[in-house]
């Protein structure tokens, strides 16, 4: 096995304990202990629910008995996706390998390197070719299915997004947003405020980008709080290499508000009318071309 997939030996663990409370009547829940994303697709309808735990210290136990207990009502968002499978993630044909039987460790360090010895990719080279195209950027761009998309996360109770507003002054979008706990218990709920670039851009985009987000009070039942978010136009830049600078392109923007990537709940447009230019300093200019992921 390895660090992605589950063995054969935990997914039959996971089967046949769920097989055997659910003779009896009884639900389960798969507790993750885990420090990193893993494959859940082929499993995650087994069980009654799952946990994502993470590596917890010495009151994680405690913690994670409030949780299911009821005594706490999570409200924890994913910081990544966790795709379908490994050959998902843009970036899974150019990750380092750290088994390499056939060289050894002078090699590997470039020392005493034979010259006439072929260089291995993924040894003695790695190619970024994902470009901007990371996590849920490459995911919702690139339209792929996803176990769990980023900003993803389940309650005790349900919530409302609604009546959203935005206003540009001094070069920055101020937006609002009517949260309502429509659930039967109190709850928090995190809004997640997503940008999309005008149509046909000058450089290349995701499809949107997270920029804001905010966490609710805990509301009771029926009770609704305005969230306010922030964005700078100059946190809608791309930067542009050949002239060493942030760019923001004029045109229409689309602020979309939800519960997750894959979630949105309302949204609202706004235009930035004259093209906002940032200059830097030319430190990372490419001493060769690269090949990079392309939408």
């Amino acid at each position: 096995s390895n660090d992605y997939e589950l063995s054969g030996n935990e997914q039959k663990l996971i089967r046949e304990v769920t097989k055997a409370f659910h003779a009896v009547n009884k639900k389960v829940i798969v507790i993750l202990n885990i420090s990193g994303v893993i494959e859940t697709t082929s499993w995650n309808n087994t069980p009654d629910a799952i946990l994502l735990a993470w590596q917890l210290g010495q009151e994680g136990g405690n913690s994670v008995a409030d949780v299911l207990s009821g005594k706490v009502n999570p409200s924890g968002k994913l910081p990544m996706t966790f795709p379908v499978k490994y050959a998902d993630i843009a970036s899974s044909a150019n990750f380092p390998q750290d088994n390499t039987p056939d060289f050894d460790v002078n090699s590997i360090l470039g020392l005493n390197k034979d010259p006439d010895r072929e260089l291995v990719r993924n040894v003695d080279y790695t190619n970024y070719e994902e470009d901007i195209f990371v996590g849920y950027r490459y995911f919702d761009s690139f339209g792929k299915q996803v176990s769990y998309p980023f900003g993803y996360g389940l309650s005790y109770t349900a919530f409302e997004l609604s009546n959203p507003t935005v206003k540009e002054e001094n070069d920055a979008f101020t937006l609002t947003v009517d949260v309502k706990n429509t659930g039967n218990f109190a709850g928090k709920e995190v809004v997640q405020l997503y940008a999309s670039a005008p149509a046909n851009p000058a450089y290349a985009k995701p499809e949107k980008e997270l920029k804001a987000f905010a966490k609710t009070k805990e509301l009771q039942s029926n009770e609704t709080q305005t969230i306010t978010l922030t964005v700078a136009a100059a946190d809608l830049a791309s930067f542009d290499p050949d002239a060493s600078a942030w760019v923001t392109d004029n045109g229409k923007y689309l602020f979309q508000l939800g519960t997750s990537s894959k979630d949105i709940k309302v949204s609202v447009d706004a235009t930035i009318n004259q093209k906002l230019k940032v200059k830097t300093n030319n430190v990372l200019s490419l001493q060769s071309p690269i090949n990079i992921l392309k939408r």
